[in-house]
């Protein structure tokens, strides 16, 4: 149920990482001094405010839809302020910068296997820092925050040891707007200082298991193996660090979900075939659209996460983030199209 002050907005404000990303498939990953081919290459959106809405956008969405961040005033930016025209992106708070050029990652995908290397500059987004918004301005019904780790300013810690992105998640859940928050899946020892005291600002979390098992201190793949043991113990431990709502952990064979009462929700993935995975780029993002979509719709959270798998599916159809969106109704046909994968099993704690 919609509280009635919930019922009173509508809509999602996505912030964080606006990225133009380079998507060149290649025949394989060389070694340091090697050469290898590319076969193709594509330009498309990257990170998770970009994607996300734009998933959402091609979903067909029946809620405002606005992006916040910063880009530079460069050829990318204009093509990322051009695309949210397009898709009917509010960018009254995407704002444009000289001081630094817009972000752009270089996604080297290896045709076969699917598998992602990623050369990023950081650009506009590491100065990024949400001054401008007055949460108590806009009608939004949830504020959208990824990615933690990515975003120099936001990151930044305070004397307190609290990050200025705790303190903008503060100040939406105040204004009366739900929170959520995905991180990136950095090779660091970062994960305690930067996420765990933002975590405490955040209704909703929603984070793949590398991710999880870094904030949590678990190691949830064991040997290419899903331990689902301490997948249920690293979200526990997520849920202790303050998110109040919702923790959600997705990851190639589906996703797991825990609500703060305890209860506990597995959804296998589909059962794409290799042939029509084009690439994983943007898959984790599609399906964080497919949750915030239900849960902005007040649906049961098993149906939210159902469509967090299909929308996943989807965006494996093509090498970028989002060029394998569809509309709701084909995104969902999908799970008629390739089945479901067998249930998955939780071992004993």
């Amino acid at each position: 149920m919609k509280s009635p002050a919930a019922s009173k907005r509508s809509g999602i404000l996505a912030g964080g990482n606006w990225i133009v990303d380079q998507v060149k498939i290649i025949d394989t990953y060389p070694q340091l001094e090697q050469l290898a081919n590319i076969k193709s290459q594509s330009q498309g959106t990257g990170g998770s405010p970009y994607n996300v809405l734009v998933d959402l956008a091609k979903m067909g969405a029946g809620f405002p839809l606005a992006g916040a961040g910063l880009v530079g005033k460069d050829t990318y930016g204009q093509y990322i302020l051009d695309d949210c025209v397009a898709h009917k992106i509010d960018t009254k708070h995407l704002k444009a910068t000289g001081e630094a050029p817009t972000s752009y990652t270089d996604v080297m995908t290896v045709q076969g296997t699917g598998k992602r290397t990623f050369f990023h500059h950081r650009g506009a987004n590491a100065l990024w820092d949400a001054k401008d918004i007055d949460f108590n301005k806009t009608k939004a019904r949830i504020f959208h925050l990824g990615y933690l780790l990515l975003l120099d300013k936001m990151d930044a810690l305070n004397k307190e040891g609290i990050t200025h992105a705790a303190k903008v998640l503060q100040a939406a859940q105040a204004a009366g707007l739900k929170t959520s928050v995905d991180l990136v899946s950095e090779a660091s020892d970062r994960f305690k200082a930067v996420a765990v005291p933002t975590l405490k600002y955040a209704d909703y979390a929603i984070m793949n298991e590398y991710e999880a098992g870094q904030v949590a201190g678990f190691k949830i793949r064991k040997e290419g193996v899903l331990d689902t043991v301490s997948l249920r113990h690293a979200a526990g431990a997520i849920l202790q660090f303050g998110v109040k709502e919702l923790i959600v952990i997705h990851f190639p064979e589906g996703c797991f979900a825990r609500t703060r009462d305890g209860k506990d929700h597995w959804q296998s993935s589909l059962k794409v075939p290799d042939k029509h995975i084009a690439g994983t780029t943007g898959a984790g993002d599609a399906f964080c659209a497919g949750v915030l979509l239900g849960l902005h719709e007040g649906w049961e959270l098993q149906k939210s996460l159902l469509t967090g798998v299909c929308a996943a599916a989807a965006c494996l159809s093509d090498p970028t983030c989002t060029g394998g969106m569809r509309p709701l109704a084909q995104v969902e046909a999908l799970r008629k199209k390739y089945g479901v994968r067998p249930p998955l099993e939780p071992e004993e704690d």
